[in-house]
């Protein structure tokens, strides 16, 4: 595998960072995930401008343009042996000569890194029933909307999913869903689609505003609002999207069917929407 560390595109078992590396230390980073089809990147410029909320955030200077950044990741996809790729991107504050919870001064370069993996459609399975998922409060910090390579809270509560060999864990806060442990949430009723209003509690998804943008597209009527957690087991359909699952039909909460228990007629005709726009991006139709 060719990956990009710290302007060198290089093997991956050649990449190292120094043990100081904040990124090491104190997580102190931020990264993005981005699909790539037909060696096309997904919404690409989305991305980087979430990146650079993401650096706003922990106040660090981005180390690369927009136009910069395009030509790197093209770059590395052209050396990867596969045309349907998941880019992990990470920027660091770099490292020091000591531990310090302090900034470091402007001396210190960011350490980035950038590495592709074959991107893998769901299961047939997993489409044609569903997947189930759990509730657990929201105990993370107030700051969800910076994309943190610390996510230690988010890896505990999605393992609580995974033990119950589900797909997700919904997350909740004073009785108002927020998102998945690693997705955003949509709720059906009818055909109403909503989602949680965007927020400092919750990272706002690429794939979560393109599901918007493709149903107003569509006269899909659409509403961001709180939902409450009855709303949620109530619902006709859920569903969770992210840019590697794209959008997957929820079938089962906390072991409660969801509508009828299988995915439903409104993710039906989202989905066959979601698929023509990828197709008109590999034809080119669309960046």
């Amino acid at each position: 595998m060719t990956v990009f560390l710290n302007g060198k595109f290089l093997p991956l078992s050649e990449a190292h960072i120094s043990p100081l590396d904040r990124g090491f230390l104190f997580g102190d980073g931020v990264y993005e995930v981005i699909p790539v089809y037909a060696g096309k990147l997904f919404r690409g410029n989305q991305h980087l401008d979430r990146l650079q909320n993401s650096l706003n955030g922990i106040r660090l200077t981005n180390p690369h343009s927009k136009q910069e950044w395009t030509g790197i990741l093209e770059e590395l996809i052209a050396r990867q042996p596969h045309d349907n790729l998941s880019i992990y991107l990470q920027v660091t504050r770099g490292a020091d000569n000591k531990r310090d919870h302090s900034f470091p001064g402007n001396d210190i370069q960011p350490t980035v890194f950038i590495m592709a993996n074959e991107l893998k459609t769901a299961p047939v399975a997993t489409t044609q029933d569903g997947v189930c998922a759990i509730t657990q409060p929201d105990d993370r910090w107030e700051h969800c909307d910076i994309k943190a390579i610390t996510l230690l809270a988010n890896i505990l509560l999605r393992q609580q999913a995974t033990d119950q060999g589900c797909a997700e864990t919904i997350l909740i806060r004073d009785g108002i869903v927020i998102e998945g442990a690693a997705s955003n949430v949509f709720v059906v009723t009818g055909k109403l689609i909503k989602t949680p209003n965007k927020g400092h509690q919750m990272l706002t998804g690429i794939t979560r505003d393109l599901v918007l943008e493709i149903a107003a597209s569509q006269n899909i009527e659409t509403v961001e609002c709180d939902i409450a957690v009855d709303e949620l087991l109530g619902a006709d359909e859920v569903w969770i999207s992210s840019s590697t699952k794209e959008v997957l039909p929820v079938t089962s909460i906390d072991g409660k069917q969801i509508g009828d228990g299988t995915p439903g007629p409104v993710w039906q005709e989202l989905i066959s929407y979601y698929a023509d726009y990828k197709k008109r991006l590999v034809a080119g139709e669309i960046s």
